[in-house]
């Protein structure tokens, strides 16, 4: 149980603290994805390791009630990492951090074109300003399943962020303050 005030840490630090090809791994994959520290990356490795140790206990055959934590972590799987209809326990050992990572809140909303890069993306997050199924999350690492994708989005009025926009009626090119501006005149 532990004692309730003070939390377990999410992440395990690598076990090699200054390994420089490691280093240098990390802080493209830092860069790439906009992370503010080796710890949002170690979490995310931490969060990977866990599911492939599982997948590896399965596929060994260890432990008790085999098929149902096996559906357990497939569904899992399938609903935050891999987008394939039919999902097996090897398709699990082949993740990489770059899988997990491009499921993080702050990636959705850049690749959504929401945000011009990654450090803006994670600045609308933590200031409020997105929201996931029309409730507010101020977390860049909350993992966004394939069902929540869509439905990322502004919380409450829309930022101007400079992203151009195209329409799909007049294919005329707009931003979300030039479309406001729009509307008053008419």
């Amino acid at each position: 149980m532990g004692s309730p005030p003070r939390k377990r840490k999410l992440y395990e630090k690598p076990k090699r603290l200054w390994d420089a090809k490691r280093i240098e791994e990390e802080k493209a994959l830092r860069e790439e994805f906009g992370l503010k520290n080796a710890r949002e990356l170690w979490r995310m490795q931490t969060i990977l390791r866990r599911v492939r140790r599982e997948a590896r206990r399965l596929l060994s055959r260890k432990g008790a009630s085999l098929e149902k934590r096996s559906e357990q972590l497939l569904s899992r799987v399938k609903r935050f990492l891999l987008r394939k209809a039919e999902v097996t326990l090897d398709d699990i050992l082949t993740l990489t951090a770059r899988d997990i990572l491009s499921r993080r809140l702050q990636s959705i909303v850049f690749k959504k074109r929401m945000a011009r890069s990654m450090t803006q993306a994670r600045q609308f997050i933590t200031h409020g300003h997105v929201a996931v199924n029309g409730k507010k999350v101020s977390s860049p690492s909350y993992l966004v399943s394939f069902e929540e994708e869509e439905t990322v989005g502004w919380f409450g009025t829309p930022v101007e962020t400079g992203v151009v926009k195209e329409d799909a009626e007049s294919k005329k090119v707009e931003t979300p303050v030039a479309a406001a501006e729009e509307k008053k005149v008419e």
